[in-house]
């Protein structure tokens, strides 16, 4: 799993954004699975790159709304 910047995901569309929210919760459930075998570090920086999208994608959506 590829951790995202903010960067990149700025240059990504709502689209993009909203698949890749998807993907990172699948992934997300399964090392809750195998967080026995001692993967937190990876469930942490899951979480982190959600919020983040989730972040900009809100900022976004209210950027576009204020210009519109």
């Amino acid at each position: 799993m590829v951790i995202l910047r903010t960067k990149d995901i700025l240059k990504m569309s709502e689209k993009d954004i909203e698949e890749k929210i998807k993907d990172l919760k699948m992934e997300l459930v399964k090392n809750k699975v195998a967080a026995s075998k001692g993967g937190k570090l990876k469930i942490k920086e899951i979480k982190r790159t959600i919020a983040r999208l989730h972040t900009i994608s809100r900022l976004k959506q209210t950027f576009l709304n204020k210009k519109v």
